[in-house]
C-alpha cells in the first residue's frame, strides 16, 4: 500500500506544479497581450501599466479564457481585429509565454 500512496502523492505533486506552470504561463500571456492591445490604442507607459493589470485581473472572472478574449475584444471594438486573428494573438502570446518561461527553469 506504501507504494500505492507515493504514487499518488507524485501524481498531486505533478498536478500542483503543472497547474501552477500554467498560471504563470497565463499570465504572462495576458501581460504580453494588454501590451499588443496597448499599443494599437496608442497607451502611454502608465496607460499600458495600468490597461496590463486591467487585462490579468480579467482572467479571475470565470474559468479558462473567455474572460480575457471578450473583455479584449470590447475594447478593441472599432479596431478591425476580428475574432479569428484576436484568438491567433492569444495562441501565438501563450507559446511565447510558454517558451520564456521554460527558458527560465
Amino acid at each position: 500500500m506504501n507504494k500505492f500512496d507515493d504514487r499518488e502523492k507524485s501524481f498531486e505533486k505533478k498536478f500542483v506544479i503543472d497547474e501552477e506552470l500554467k498560471f504563470k504561463i497565463e499570465a504572462k500571456r495576458n501581460k504580453l497581450l494588454g501590451q499588443w492591445v496597448s499599443e494599437i490604442m496608442g497607451y502611454d507607459e502608465s496607460q499600458t501599466k495600468a490597461y496590463i493589470e486591467e487585462v490579468i485581473k480579467a482572467d479571475f472572472k470565470q474559468a479558462g479564457d473567455d474572460d480575457v478574449f471578450h473583455k479584449v475584444k470590447e475594447d478593441l471594438e472599432g479596431n478591425n481585429i476580428s475574432d479569428e486573428e484576436l484568438r491567433k494573438k492569444m495562441a501565438e502570446l501563450y507559446a511565447e509565454a510558454k517558451n520564456s518561461i521554460q527558458q527560465v527553469k
